[in-house]
């Protein structure tokens, strides 16, 4: 299993009081997931999600960017989060420095558009002992 694709708008916080505009958030994942994946509901073995969140100023934590995201995409991309056992964020400026010959399309789509975004990439997990 490998499934990418770019949110370009800024993140919403877990933490924010307008749960209004969190649910609303969750839906534009859900709704930009689905424009690019194709395949099943995954209900197989376990998910590694990998979120890079480009930033223009004053960031959103990125604790608190994973839960939401993570959430839009039960019920199109897997069958339960609890299926993601392994989960990485980044957090980097726009005007970082990045070699495009190591990043994946989708994240380079997201560092030319200039504009605050988060690449999202969902693979199944590996060995623990390959992450130590």
């Amino acid at each position: 299993m490998y499934f990418d694709f770019l949110i370009l708008k800024r993140p919403v916080s877990l933490q924010t009081r307008n749960r209004a505009n969190l649910q609303a958030w969750k839906r534009y994942v859900q709704a930009e997931a689905a424009r690019t994946w194709s395949g099943q509901i995954y209900s197989g073995q376990d998910i590694h999600l990998t979120l890079v969140y480009l930033y223009e100023s004053d960031p959103v934590d990125t604790d608190n960017i994973v839960k939401p995201i993570q959430d839009a995409l039960v019920g199109l991309i897997y069958e339960d989060d609890l299926l993601v056992t392994d989960v990485e964020s980044h957090r980097r400026p726009l005007t970082g420095t990045f070699d495009l010959t190591r990043c994946p399309n989708a994240l380079i789509q997201g560092i030319a558009s200039g504009t605050e975004c988060v690449y999202v990439r969902v693979c199944a997990s590996r060995l623990l002992e390959d992450y130590l």
